[in-house]
């Protein structure tokens, strides 16, 4: 019975998070920490940072991490599915009716969501730092990594700084209580083997057979298992696999998928469906696009299940020893850090927006919009009386019948 409530709320996340890794990462502290209780806070920032050092959609693969934790393998891959289908649906859907596209229209539509997501950034920066940051070390962490993230936003930092905050930390485990009886240390490579089998498979397999379904396959599973960072990093490499050298769909194309992916909700590594399908258009079977989507989408986000299957089933035994503890302080002040430094990356590429006074205010006849829609849904989240997805439904209402200059 908990497995089902835990899908129904993974099946609203899938619909209503928007914004990114981080936003999601905030709606899943909102709805599954403090609501649903399925986990702690430093808990989920746990999880979140162990799937940060490992290659793959990082928010994807927490969800899921968190469905296996609840009802092991079973739940964990329905977990999965539940989460990226209705994004795959919507960029399968994109690619068949390219023609009909109107991205300006989809851009209209989200124009107040963005600034909204971010608020969602702020709030979960602000209740994560409370729940997690207890000595001057994590807060010194926080700040440091927070500086770090803004400044130098290179795919390699992330990790690094996971890495680093639980280097320094580390130093205090012998204020960590022994554990008397630790369970043994084994770790179980199946799905080790699993990840690696797949990859290797998938090449020979496309080699030899020349079958672009399973070339395609290859491609995807192959940039899901190498890239570290999100949809931002994926995409360069995605342009030049698929754009510059292939050619199986052109800039322009490329970029409005890209586009659309940033406006929906879910993980944007779903935009390698769209990718998928249109590289199937040469056989002009709708039915072929849709394998095309499948493979892409099976492919990107594979990798990213089986080794975060690897790793966690692992991963309980291992933090029993008290320097893995330790170095959880540091590594739950970097993330903090982290979400807070998202907080502004998020927030600058926002268009600016005014808001038209009714009414003469001395010299100023209008406001900024951006931050009243962020200052807003940071105070509604603080009230704790309106849900999250009652704020992301009234912003895209808001933005289907609202202008703003």
């Amino acid at each position: 019975m908990r497995g089902i409530i835990f899908l129904k709320d993974v099946a609203g996340l899938s619909l209503t998070a928007f914004g990114g890794p981080q936003a999601h990462l905030a709606m899943f502290f909102r709805l599954l920490v403090e609501r649903r209780r399925y986990l702690s806070a430093a808990e989920l920032l746990e999880l979140q940072a162990l799937c940060a050092l490992l290659p793959g959609p990082t928010s994807t693969q927490t969800i899921t991490v968190i469905g296996f934790r609840l009802g092991g393998p079973n739940l964990a891959y329905l977990t999965l599915l539940v989460w990226i289908t209705p994004a795959v649906v919507l960029m399968t859907l994109a690619a068949l009716t390219l023609n009909h596209l109107d991205p300006q229209r989809m851009a209209a539509l989200v124009q107040f969501v963005q600034p909204v997501a971010v608020g969602f950034v702020a709030f979960s920066a602000y209740k994560i730092s409370e729940k997690v940051i207890h000595t001057k070390t994590s807060v010194g962490l926080l700040v440091a990594a927070a500086m770090l993230a803004y400044f130098f936003q290179l795919p390699w930092m992330l990790p690094l700084l996971l890495l680093a905050g639980g280097a320094v930390t580390t130093v205090r485990y012998r204020k960590h209580a022994i554990v008397q009886e630790k369970k043994p240390l084994r770790v179980e490579w199946a799905n080790f083997f699993l990840w690696f089998g797949t990859l290797a498979g998938a090449a020979a397999l496309g080699h030899f057979t020349q079958w672009l379904p399973v070339r395609l396959f290859e491609n995807f599973y192959r940039n899901g298992s190498l890239v570290f960072g999100g949809g931002q990093v994926l995409a360069p490499l995605l342009y030049a696999e698929f754009v510059e050298f292939k050619h199986y769909l052109t800039g322009a194309e490329f970029l409005s998928g890209l586009g659309l992916v940033q406006a929906l909700p879910g993980p944007n590594f779903s935009v390698a469906a769209y990718i998928g399908a249109l590289a199937m258009r040469p056989t002009g079977s709708t039915s072929m696009q849709v394998l095309g989507a499948l493979v892409g989408a099976a492919g990107i986000f594979l990798p990213g299940t089986f080794l975060i299957f690897f790793v966690i089933r692992f991963w309980d035994r291992l933090r029993q020893y008290r320097v893995v503890q330790a170095s959880l302080e540091g590594i739950n002040a970097v993330s903090a850090g982290l979400v807070c430094a998202a907080t502004f990356l998020l927030y600058h590429p926002l268009p600016d927006r005014e808001l038209a006074l009714p009414f003469h205010l001395g010299p100023i006849d209008s406001l900024p919009l951006n931050p009243l829609l962020v200052g807003a849904t940071f105070l509604l989240l603080l009230w704790e009386k309106v849900p999250s997805v009652v704020i992301v439904l009234a912003a895209l209402l808001a933005g289907a019948v609202i202008k703003v200059g």
